[in-house]
């Protein structure tokens, strides 16, 4: 599968990220610090966006300080479901739920281990039929 990684900064976490995913046998789509360009956070937030939307990837794990920022920035993008997690039962939730295509991390918050529980999570999870209506929904608002 190919996967979308992108941070406005390059760490621990979002080298652990990358190495996992490759682990995994995913091919992965650097943005921002971590592929190598200077992008903030809105400009990354967006282009992973664009990636998961336009069908380039199938999905997308997105790091910042917060999460935040980047959360709303890939949101913005028609077609995406960031979700911001913690732990891997609401990474769990928000595929099951959701429908979540972009997994959202806080670079300060979240270490490798529950990151890779998360991932776990995130690619063991599918959407459940009984919420299609509803997540249907959320494009019709845009």
């Amino acid at each position: 599968m190919r996967i979308a990684l992108g941070s406005d900064e390059r760490t621990t976490l979002t080298d652990a990220l990358a190495e996992d995913l490759r682990g995994r046998g995913h091919e992965v789509v650097l943005i921002g610090p971590p592929g190598g360009e200077e992008l903030g956070w809105a400009d990354v937030g967006r282009r992973v966006g664009e990636l998961v939307a336009g069908g380039e990837t199938a999905t997308a794990v997105l790091c910042c300080w917060t999460g935040t920022g980047v959360s709303i920035a890939a949101n913005k993008v028609a077609g995406v479901r960031a979700a911001l997690c913690t732990d891997a039962e609401t990474a769990r939730g928000a595929r099951r739920w959701n429908d979540a295509n972009v997994l959202v991390l806080s670079n300060r918050l979240v270490s490798p281990p529950v990151a890779a529980e998360m991932l776990d999570a995130w690619f063991a999870t599918d959407p459940d039929p009984s919420e299609t209506a509803a997540i249907a929904s959320l494009d019709e608002t845009r």
